[in-house]
């Protein structure tokens, strides 16, 4: 009887041990920190308008579940000054859908920290209306420091997160049009200089506006050498208005040709009046043949703007003029 009561005893001893340690455990548990993007953001002050927004546009589910993103998030003081240049006073008064792009043209599907940032082009995960497959592309300048689509620099780099990367920019990043790309890239400093110059039509205006446009542009290193093909008088000796039919030969509209489409003698027919055409070869790579038989290969492709896409080619393109 007497060893039945100690079992007894050391039976409710234990149990008591067992509870003891159970609630002492439960007041111990604490919630794993949310180092996610959208943790991180919420935890930097400098940050909470853009938290405000991703909340609206519901993307703060997305930039906190698993999954591998760079962000590059403007600061309040961005928001700030991105919501004077508009009809909005607030985040709230931004329509929902126009928020949503401009947000994912600030997000990357891919982990890129500052070192992996080179001049180039990358692609956000923003639409624009010209095209219904080809996300926006964005123009990374690293020759000073990392400069985005040539309005937004980078202040703070590499904050890392469980679900990828966050580099705080001090602009909000909007939807780029073929003009936002032809000025942030300086390999068409050529062009816009031409497509600007005394005489000319208001092409900046044009192709800000809806298109679609399908532009094929000249590098810097296309017009040196349309320079010499010009010699003696060079460029300068080209008429106010020879020049402009020059520059509208390289633009297709309503279009958003994407290199896929494409195809062996297609005949284009750019916004020249009156009409003249030329036409595409791939044999070799993808070249363009124009009015007078000269060929000019197509160097890059795809570049998607909000209003439609630019391809470089290595050549002027010449109409009869």
């Amino acid at each position: 009887m007497k060893n039945l009561f100690k079992i007894k005893n050391l039976t409710l001893f234990l149990s008591f041990l067992v509870l003891f340690s159970s609630c002492n455990n439960d007041d111990n548990t604490t919630t794993p920190a949310d180092n996610s993007i959208t943790g991180l953001a919420s935890k930097t002050s400098d940050l909470s308008i853009l938290v405000q927004a991703l909340k609206r546009a519901e993307l703060a589910a997305t930039l906190q579940a698993s999954g591998t993103y760079t962000v590059f998030a403007p600061t309040n003081a961005a928001f700030t000054a991105f919501l004077a240049s508009t009809p909005y006073a607030t985040i709230n008064d931004v329509p929902k859908e126009t928020l949503t792009q401009i947000l994912l043209n600030h997000v990357i599907a891919t982990k890129l920290s500052a070192s992996d940032l080179t001049t180039g082009y990358i692609k956000t995960l923003a639409k624009g209306t010209a095209s219904t497959t080809n996300t926006l592309s964005m123009f990374v300048n690293t020759s000073a420091g990392v400069k985005l689509n040539g309005v937004a620099t980078v202040s703070t780099p590499n904050i890392m997160a469980t679900n990828g990367v966050i580099h705080i920019v001090d602009k909000v990043i909007g939807l780029p049009t073929i003009v936002t790309h032809a000025t942030a890239n300086p390999n068409f400093t050529s062009l816009v200089g031409a497509l600007t110059s005394s005489g000319q039509p208001d092409f900046v205006s044009v192709l800000s506006g809806t298109g679609p446009f399908t532009v094929f542009a000249p590098t810097n290193s296309a017009f040196t050498a349309l320079n010499t093909e010009l010699a003696p008088g060079g460029i300068a000796g080209v008429s106010a208005a020879n020049l402009t039919k020059v520059l509208q030969y390289h633009v297709i509209s309503p279009a958003n040709v994407l290199a896929a489409s494409l195809t062996e003698g297609q005949i284009i027919t750019p916004i020249l009046t009156p009409a003249q055409t030329f036409s595409i070869q791939l044999s070799g790579g993808a070249k363009i043949k124009d009015a007078n038989d000269r060929i000019s290969n197509i160097i890059a492709t795809d570049v998607q703007c909000s209003n439609g896409v630019i391809h470089a080619i290595d050549k002027v393109l010449l109409p009869v003029l």
